[in-house]
């Protein structure tokens, strides 16, 4: 009676591991193409925004402040005369060029000194 026990149970055993004898594939849930993805394939790279290079706080001619955002690249900057209000953002077509934006902003200069025109004031000098 020992001996037929474990065979009674093994053998319903062997006969299930039977059952699933075809190779396991990947189950295909959507055979439906992606309608873009021609579209998507095909279109122009994207840039991505330049990164921030620097933050500078810099003392004008007219004792006035000027804190302004270097990116990288150097055609792009923002520029805030006050703590905390709306950045203007200033842009060049090169890296070089004069830094323009709407209103008669303009911007030359590097991180060091700056010579700013807003559309309130006419362009001075200003330095860190």
């Amino acid at each position: 009676m020992k001996s037929i026990l474990p065979l009674i149970v093994a053998a319903p055993l062997l006969v299930l591991a039977a059952c699933n004898s075809k190779p396991s594939q990947p189950e295909v849930v959507d055979t439906n193409p992606d309608p873009m993805a021609n579209v998507l394939a095909n279109r122009a790279p994207v840039e991505l925004p330049p990164s921030i290079k620097s933050e500078k706080t810099f003392r004008c001619k007219d004792q006035s402040l000027a804190f302004v955002t270097f990116f990288q690249g150097d055609k792009q900057v923002n520029v805030r005369l006050k703590e905390g209000e709306t950045p203007v953002v200033l842009k060049a077509p090169a890296a070089g060029e004069p830094l323009t934006a709407e209103g008669g902003w303009r911007l030359t200069g590097d991180e060091k000194t700056i010579t700013l025109t807003t559309p309130k004031k006419a362009a001075q000098s200003c330095h860190v």
